[in-house]
């Protein structure tokens, strides 16, 4: 994993444990809630697949966000 590198929408360097905020409304799959744009989530973790990085919000725990919706905060 560690040969894998997670990059955000604008080109920065992703890390465990990095906060990021949402550069578009996402809705959830599986619940009624929509993430908003400008959302902070903090404490990321990097996933075995790129592209892809696991987190929680208040709302929702568990999630797998894309990191082409993330911005490095």
């Amino acid at each position: 994993m560690s040969d894998i590198i997670f990059k955000d929408s604008n080109g920065t360097v992703l890390e465990d444990g990095d906060s990021v905020t949402l550069t578009k409304d996402l809705k959830v799959k599986g619940t009624s809630e929509t993430l908003k744009r400008g959302t902070l989530v903090k404490n990321i973790r990097l996933t075995s697949r790129p592209g892809e990085v696991e987190c929680n919000t208040r709302k929702v725990k568990g999630l797998v966000l894309r990191t082409e919706f993330l911005k490095k905060a």
